[in-house]
């Protein structure tokens, strides 16, 4: 799938859609009514999430029930991906800390980190002696 960019309106409204695989104008509607957003503005925004690729609508009665086509694991590679381009780009460890520095991270987190780098590690060192 594309990266596509998606403002943080956008995330919302893919949140109501993967919290609940499939939802309607006025179900979207709803779930962000403290947003103060217009029906029709929900509207829009979801016809541009579907030319964007990363929701599809299917007619249900007389309305159109709008699914997400984007994970939400895909959109956080896309977010990450996105961001070291801008930010970070060369520099790992840079972006760690930049992350780490803007909230708390639990116990479980950073075991999931070390078991991610230990992957990492093992990687690494089986293309070091594939390459001897």
């Amino acid at each position: 799938m594309p990266n596509p960019e998606l403002t943080e309106l956008h995330l919302d409204i893919m949140r109501v859609l993967w919290e609940r695989d499939r939802a309607t104008v006025a179900d979207v509607h709803r779930a962000l009514a403290g947003r103060g957003l217009a029906q029709a503005t929900i509207s829009t925004l979801l016809r541009r999430l579907e030319k964007k690729g990363v929701i599809a609508h299917d007619k249900v009665g007389r309305e159109y029930a709008y699914r997400p086509l984007l994970s939400i694991d895909e959109a956080k590679r896309a977010l990450v991906t996105e961001m070291t381009k801008r930010m970070l780009p060369d520099t790992v460890p840079a972006l760690i800390h930049a992350l780490w520095k803007r909230r708390k991270v639990s116990a479980a987190e950073l075991a999931e980190v070390k078991a991610l780098i230990e992957a990492k590690e093992r990687e690494l060192e089986r293309g070091d002696k594939k390459r001897r």
